[in-house]
């Protein structure tokens, strides 16, 4: 599929047409971009160092959720397709795997990019009837996908693979001996080092001729198609790429945690993906990391205020959050900085 010329002219996301004599500014602006991402990585390199295996392993499942957040946010926040049944897609890839380890004995580090091909394989095809849905009524759909695979999964038909209602226990890969990390260690630089990769790709997917044709379609679908656009392969092949990045998520979760079951992987997940979009910021690619902080963290600080209604402390942080943040996390900092620049200026 190739985007008319007229899309493709399009300036990417938050881009501005230069003024004479802005072009400093401009270069400035990346420049600090620039150190501050780079500040940002080397302070998740020497976390690890610092805090205890234990919260270690919980940032580990930050950058995993993350993958999985960006992943949906191509498809819901860029493409405007709401998806709530994602978790299916995770299951998918940590079963994958699983299986590859417990069965074939794969190296961990080789499952990753079969669960992403899986998974990618098998959104495409969900996406290509999904077409003739939209809205709440695509809603559904996914959401049907969500409820029925945890039962899937427990079929005794496939039981000798996926184990059950038992699941599969994976043996937690080992740290290279030249590295000197512990085993947590080593998986949460893996993880990052993913995560990067992928946050890098998708960058660069979404500035991009697919990710304007993506934008297009989700803010006015018949303009696009009158552009020329192919809005059905467009969809597919976003459901796809948004699946391909979950199940990588799924296959690194499973690496991580070491156990992989079908309760794992309930209605619920699905819920709390869509959760951290919203929180993080809808169309925002640092977004998926607030809303992976968020995902992660915030049901832990709930059940610590109260063990009796955990629940209720969680609800009462959603709607804060929601009732402060309208945007996401990612839209009041982008408000925030712009806000203080005009100010000083």
């Amino acid at each position: 599929m190739k985007p008319p010329s007229s899309l493709r002219s399009l300036p990417p996301e938050g881009a501005v047409r230069q003024q004479p004599g802005e072009a400093g500014s401009v270069a400035g602006s990346s420049v600090k971009k620039i150190g501050a991402l780079a500040l940002l990585i080397a302070l998740a390199c020497v976390l690890p160092f610092v805090v205890s295996n234990y919260r270690v392993f919980q940032l580990t499942l930050v950058l995993v959720y993350a993958i999985a957040l960006l992943g949906l946010n191509m498809l819901t926040g860029y493409n405007g397709q709401i998806s709530l049944g994602h978790g299916a897609f995770y299951a998918i890839g940590a079963y994958t795997a699983a299986i590859l380890m417990d069965k074939f004995g794969v190296p961990y580090w080789l499952t990753l990019p079969i669960a992403g091909v899986v998974c990618a394989v098998v959104g495409f095809l969900f996406g290509l009837p999904a077409l003739r849905l939209e809205g709440l009524y695509l809603s559904l759909a996914t959401f049907a996908l969500g409820v029925a695979l945890p039962q899937i999964l427990k079929y005794k038909g496939i039981e000798q693979w996926t184990g059950g209602a038992q699941g599969i226990v994976i043996t937690k890969p080992e740290a290279p001996e030249w590295s000197g990390l512990s085993q947590d260690q080593w998986l949460y630089f893996v993880a990052l080092a993913v995560m990067l990769l992928m946050f890098w790709l998708g960058w660069n997917l979404l500035r991009g001729r697919m990710g304007r044709a993506m934008v297009a379609i989700r803010d006015q679908p018949t303009a696009a198609r009158a552009m020329g656009v192919d809005t059905a392969m467009v969809k597919s092949m976003t459901f796809g790429v948004s699946a391909m990045y979950t199940g990588v998520a799924g296959a690194l979760g499973a690496i991580a945690i070491q156990f992989v079951a079908p309760d794992s992987f309930t209605i619920f997940l699905s819920i709390s993906l869509v959760v951290g979009i919203v929180i993080g910021g809808l169309a925002s690619i640092s977004g998926a990391i607030w809303g992976a902080l968020f995902i992660q963290f915030i049901p832990n600080v709930a059940d610590e205020i109260s063990k009796a209604a955990p629940w209720a402390i969680y609800g009462i942080f959603l709607i804060g959050f929601m009732y402060v943040m309208p945007t996401g996390v990612a839209g009041f900092i982008r408000i925030a900085v712009a806000r203080w620049r005009r100010r000083r200026s």
